[in-house]
């Protein structure tokens, strides 16, 4: 294991706005950051990797969401939450048996009907892939976990500081063009990431000064993330 899943950050015009539309979808506190960026923090989370940084961008968002949460709703239907804001982009049909709806500057994420036994809220992180083996399997050897198979799907389960269910990897024919609208952080086990590097991570940029000290990194198919020196202990 070379890091451990640390949050998940979200590209935004409006963080504010955006980030009380989160806040409303996952039962969550809003923490104003001070500098325009925002946290969403559920008010029900097992741990801080459930949190959700919301970053102000000066870019546009423009091309497929490629990165997005799975919801579990509360009801058969996800009329709150098309009431609390989401625009509806495709009801369930044959193939998919899921609403896709997207969130006021157009970021899509997909919602499920309850089911007994589940919790509401988000079971799963997705992310559009050309070999979702491939991925999957990397940011096993990066984070730790177990692979799991589909037959147009890998997951990773149990991915050490991972928060839901399911890390899935989806196949996709369309190559990634753009900056992923959301990503995902990670903690390093080191206090530098050579091994991240090593093991095929492409370093995008290195710390900036004390207020920007994370790395900048991409996975083998180009999906940024950051990655954070671990934090002192004692």
């Amino acid at each position: 294991m070379i890091a451990r899943f640390k949050d998940l950050c979200l590209d935004a015009a409006d963080p504010l706005a955006l980030g009380a539309f989160w806040a409303r979808m996952l039962e969550a506190d809003v923490a104003d950051a001070g500098d325009g960026d925002t946290r969403i923090d559920p008010r029900f989370a097992r741990s801080d990797a459930e949190s959700i940084w919301v970053n102000r961008v000066p870019e546009p968002r423009v091309g497929k969401t490629r990165v997005h949460l799975d919801l579990r709703l509360a009801d058969a239907k996800p009329a709150a939450l098309l009431a609390a804001g989401a625009r509806l982009v495709r009801e369930p049909d044959d193939e998919a048996g899921w609403w896709v709806l997207a969130d006021p500057e157009g970021n899509e994420f997909c919602a499920f009907s309850a089911r007994e036994g589940t919790t509401p809220g988000p079971f799963e992180l997705v992310v559009d892939s050309a070999d979702p083996i491939a991925q999957a399997t990397w940011w096993a050897g990066v984070l730790g976990g177990t692979v799991e198979y589909g037959s147009t799907n890998a997951s990773v389960v149990g991915a050490s500081g991972f928060p839901w269910d399911y890390w899935v990897f989806d196949g996709v024919p369309e190559p990634k063009t753009v900056k992923n609208r959301m990503h995902w952080d990670v903690e390093l086990v080191d206090p530098e990431p050579m091994a991240l590097i090593a093991a095929g991570a492409t370093l995008l940029r290195e710390p900036l000064d004390k207020a920007h000290w994370w790395w900048v990194l991409a996975d083998p198919e180009g999906n940024e993330f950051c990655a954070f020196a671990p934090r002192p202990t004692g």
